[in-house]
């Protein structure tokens, strides 16, 4: 499965001006409705911060991923944050997050968001990739990074 089919150029997004968690998921959250990944970017929202309340989504290593299902949503996607100055994500190391995957998806195909995770895993596990992403400042970049 290649994670590139799940993510647009406009959905990819290189934060520089934050190092607030809920801004980033703001900013990431907006990108997504904007290019009509979320039609109810409010339902969304809860529905990412009520994932977040129950376990923090930092999986360690510099990385989080935030994620929601729900009905509203047709087909699954990601958007990719490049946070600059790192954000403190309630990793379960204790690391700030530089590299946030928000996934979102319908709410009845957990199959399809566990192989989505699953290659975003095999990602992150690749020390030299996860650096070189996060160092990433192109989109053309990012996809070439994620193709490979």
């Amino acid at each position: 499965m290649d994670i590139t089919k799940y993510l647009s150029k406009d959905c990819i997004l290189f934060i520089q001006d934050t190092h607030d968690r809920g801004r980033v998921l703001e900013l990431l959250i907006e990108a997504a409705h904007a290019a009509g990944k979320v039609k109810d970017k409010l339902r969304f929202a809860e529905a990412v911060a009520a994932r977040e309340l129950i376990v923090s989504t930092g999986i360690g290593l510099g990385v989080a991923v935030p994620h929601a299902k729900v009905k509203s949503i047709d087909s699954f996607f990601i958007c990719l944050g490049i946070v600059e100055k790192g954000v403190d994500w309630e990793s379960i190391d204790g690391q700030p997050v530089h590299i946030v995957f928000l996934i979102g998806g319908p709410d009845d195909n957990q199959k399809e968001y566990l192989h989505i995770l699953a290659q975003i895993v095999q990602v992150v596990k690749n020390a030299e990739k996860r650096e070189k992403l996060r160092n990433s400042r192109t989109t053309e970049h990012v996809l070439s990074l994620l193709l490979s």
